[in-house]
């Protein structure tokens, strides 16, 4: 059964410019260190670091919170191949409080536009 569903569109050039204005700061409020590893083995990591926040936030929308209620980091995108949803702290929570069983996320970018849909299930 559908517990929620959340989509979210993020403009690659805005993450671009955040990670030249202050990288650090950036990746260390919303991206955990695998998710940071896994984008810089491309030349241009903004991309991959563009639809893992479209995912985050996707993500929390289908469990019908915001990021005020669930930190970045506690949701992790898996790079390569299927993306798979990590939770942790808050996002944990929120899944066992709601009994939800999985969620299922599909990643896309192009241009300059990434997008990502999450769904997330429970029996």
């Amino acid at each position: 059964m559908i517990y929620g569903i959340g989509v979210d569109l993020v403009d690659i050039d805005r993450v671009r410019k955040l990670l030249n204005k202050n990288e650090s700061k950036f990746l260390s409020r919303c991206f955990t260190s695998d998710e940071v590893r896994y984008a810089k083995k491309f030349s241009d990591p903004s991309k991959r670091l563009a639809v893992r926040f479209a995912a985050k936030e996707a993500v929390m929308k289908s469990l019908g919170e915001g990021w005020r209620q669930i930190n970045w980091k506690d949701i992790e995108i898996t790079g390569g191949g299927k993306p798979l949803v990590k939770v942790y702290n808050n996002a944990s929570d929120k899944v066992e409080e709601n009994k939800i069983d999985s969620i299922h996320v599909s990643l896309s970018h192009e241009d300059n536009k990434a997008i990502a849909f999450a769904i997330s299930e429970k029996k």
